[in-house]
């Protein structure tokens, strides 16, 4: 069983590695800090189509990834 759940961490963790190398950066350097952070947030960058898809991945990936290692943690002890 621990094996198994093991196995589906491991791929867990390779789709949220690729995942988040595969997206694009958002920030633009220390100047998109300090001045146009707020049109990011509320406004110009809506995520569509690839971005979109890339961010469910790795959020989907990095839910499954936190739950099945608790599991494997506590199913250890």
């Amino acid at each position: 069983m621990i094996t198994a759940l093991m196995i589906i961490l491991a791929i867990a963790s390779v789709i949220l590695i690729c995942s988040i190398l595969l997206q694009s950066s958002n920030s633009d350097g220390m100047s998109g800090a300090i001045g146009g952070g707020a049109e990011q947030l509320f406004g110009k960058k809506k995520s569509r189509g690839y971005e979109s898809l890339l961010n469910k991945i790795s959020t989907v990936a990095a839910i499954l990834f936190i739950i099945l290692s608790l599991v494997i943690v506590t199913l250890q002890k």
